[in-house]
């Protein structure tokens, strides 16, 4: 986090440095704002409407589609455009014409809805709750988590699966959304979310919900994958901070996965605890470890914590040196 958003006077950049952290303080008192005012759930709205409409049924697939390509990365960089132009312009109305403790209070409020911490790290924790209780309601609360079938899992795989969501999660709901605050503003995290939330509901390989999404959604998973690229190797740093020691072979374990960038958090969070981590049939980071406890989960969700600290404070400095070099 070095090449911070466009330039600001010092108080500006002051401010945006609060509302980073007032913006962390609302998602751990208040959570998520609701469906009607989220504008992720916008995003997602958008490009439901959107994906149900143009993604062709399975029975019409074609082997090779560049027309449907197409529309798809068009119909991706409409809705880029638009989040980014609002949130440039929202940003653009509030330094011009808000005092510097008014804008922090408003910028937090704007940020907020565009990372969720408190969320992820209670739904996974749920998951370790459940399984206290028995296996089906684990698999149940972990069907809120991923989109895989949960329901031939064992307690190991649950367990598994839902430390290895929180590693994931805390790279694309938290460190690369602040990651492209720094750089870019309001519109780089506006648009990073849109990127994400268009890759988790177009970027699939093959069918979903009886619609075949490769051709329609490659260029959402190419763009999630290129802007996710610097801030999951960041993760993986931010979690060896967390736990106070680097997590060797950690790039080795990341290339087992088929992501280019979900395998960093995940293969530091395997290694950091010491425990297996996999996807049945897909693939296994650190392989040899031993089965996750019910502990392993408590210890994931303590780390993530601290790694969530530890981005904030980074993105603060980035910011305030910036605006000193700036001045």
């Amino acid at each position: 986090m070095t090449a911070p958003m466009p330039p600001f006077p010092l108080e500006h950049a002051l401010a945006l440095a609060a509302a980073l952290w007032l913006a962390l303080a609302i998602d751990c008192w208040l959570g998520e704002p609701a469906a009607r005012w989220h504008p992720v759930v916008w995003m997602g709205q958008y490009l439901g409407w959107i994906g149900m409409r143009i993604a062709p049924p399975v029975a019409k697939v074609k082997p090779r589609d560049l027309s449907l390509f197409s529309i798809g990365a068009l119909a991706w960089c409409v809705g880029a455009m638009c989040v980014g132009v609002v949130a440039a312009g929202v940003q653009a109305a509030m330094v011009q014409w808000l005092p510097a403790w008014v804008l922090a209070l408003a910028m937090a409020l704007a940020l907020k809805p565009l990372f969720a911490w408190r969320m992820l790290r209670a739904e996974v924790l749920a998951v370790e709750a459940a399984l206290a209780v028995s296996l089906d309601a684990g698999r149940a609360q972990l069907a809120r988590l991923v989109s895989r079938d949960v329901s031939v899992l064992s307690e190991r795989e649950v367990r598994e699966s839902a430390i290895e969501s929180l590693a994931e999660n805390l790279n694309d709901s938290l460190v690369a959304p602040l990651f492209w605050f720094v750089l870019l503003g309001l519109p780089g995290a506006a648009v990073y979310r849109f990127a994400n939330t268009a890759d988790a509901m177009w970027g699939y390989r093959g069918e979903r919900n009886g619609r075949d999404w490769n051709w329609f959604g490659k260029w959402a998973a190419r763009a999630d994958d290129l802007l996710s690229w610097p801030p999951a190797r960041l993760t993986a740093l931010l979690l060896a901070l967390a736990a106070w020691r680097w997590p060797r072979g950690v790039a080795g374990e990341a290339r087992r996965t088929p992501s280019p960038n979900s395998g960093w958090p995940m293969a530091a969070m395997a290694l950091l605890l010491g425990v297996r981590l996999a996807k049945p049939g897909i693939y296994a980071l650190n392989a040899e470890g031993r089965p996750a406890d019910a502990a392993d989960t408590q210890r994931a969700a303590r780390w993530g914590g601290r790694a969530v600290l530890a981005t904030a404070a980074c993105a603060s400095l980035a910011i305030f040196f910036a605006a000193t070099d700036w001045a």
